[in-house]
C-alpha cells in the first residue's frame, strides 16, 4: 500500500501547494463539539442526506426552510410516532419534496436517534464517542439499524455533521485502487474493512483527521 506522504504530494502539486491544500480541507468537530449537538439536528442532518441523495442538492437546500417547518423542527419525540394522518399530510405537502419513500424515513429513524439517546445518553453522544478506528462499526450501524442511511448516504451525513470520516466517492475509490489499497470499487464489507486499515495506517503516519485524508485522496487523481 502506498504511504500517504506521496498521495499528499500529488494532491498538493495538483491544487497549487500545501497552503492551498489546506484551505480546501472541511471543518471536523472535537467529540467535545458534537456531544453539544442536540439529536434533532442529527434527524434534520440525515434526512437533508437522505433527499439529496439522487436529487438536485440545490434544490433540497432552497426547500429547506419548508422541510424544517413541515417537519417541526425535526423532533424525535414527535416525529417517531407519526400517525398515518400525518404521513399523508406530509405526502401532500408542498413545502417538501413529496417523495412516500423518502418521507417514511424520518420516523423510522427518530426512533433509532431515540433508541441510541437510550443506550448512550443522547445520539450525539454515541457519533461523539464512536472510535474513529472503527468508522466502519459506526456505518454498518447506520446502515442496518437507520432506514435509507447504508452507503454515500450515511458517509455524507457524518461527514456534513462534523464527525470525522471518509467517504467513498468515486475520485476516493479510484486513489484507493492507486494507492494499492483494492483492486475495485468498494462493495463488501472486507472491502470496507481494508479501507479502514488503510485510514488507520495514515492517520497514523500524518497525524491527520480521516476527513482530510480522504479529501486528499480525492484531490489526488485525475
Amino acid at each position: 500500500m502506498t504511504p500517504f506522504a506521496p498521495i499528499r504530494e500529488r494532491a498538493e502539486a495538483r491544487k497549487g501547494g500545501a497552503a492551498a491544500l489546506a484551505e480546501l480541507m472541511p471543518d471536523v468537530k472535537t467529540p467535545d463539539e458534537l456531544h453539544q449537538i442536540p439529536d434533532h439536528r442529527w434527524l434534520a442532518g440525515m434526512t437533508k442526506r437522505i433527499f439529496q441523495a439522487g436529487f438536485v442538492w440545490k434544490v433540497i437546500d432552497n426547500k429547506w426552510d419548508g422541510f424544517e417547518a413541515a417537519f417541526e423542527g425535526f423532533d424525535p419525540n414527535r416525529l417517531a410516532f407519526l400517525s398515518a394522518d400525518d404521513m399523508d399530510r406530509l405526502v401532500s405537502d408542498e413545502r417538501i419534496i413529496r417523495n412516500g419513500q423518502k418521507i417514511a424515513t424520518v420516523p423510522h429513524n427518530a426512533s433509532l436517534l431515540l433508541d441510541l439517546a437510550d443506550e448512550h445518553g443522547s445520539a450525539a453522544a454515541c457519533f461523539a464517542d464512536w472510535p474513529d478506528e472503527d468508522f466502519c462499526g459506526l456505518l454498518e450501524m447506520l446502515k442496518t439499524r437507520g432506514k435509507r442511511l447504508g452507503g454515500n448516504t450515511g458517509q455524507m451525513f457524518l461527514r456534513f455533521m462534523g464527525k470525522d470520516s471518509f467517504v467513498l466517492s468515486g475520485d476516493v475509490s479510484r486513489a484507493l485502487i492507486v494507492a494499492g489499497v483494492f483492486d475495485k470499487e468498494p462493495k463488501s464489507k472486507r472491502d470496507l474493512a481494508a479501507v479502514q486499515v488503510a485510514f488507520n495506517a495514515w492517520r497514523a503516519e500524518s497525524g491527520w483527521p480521516m476527513t482530510h485524508i480522504s479529501r486528499t485522496l480525492a484531490m489526488s487523481v485525475d
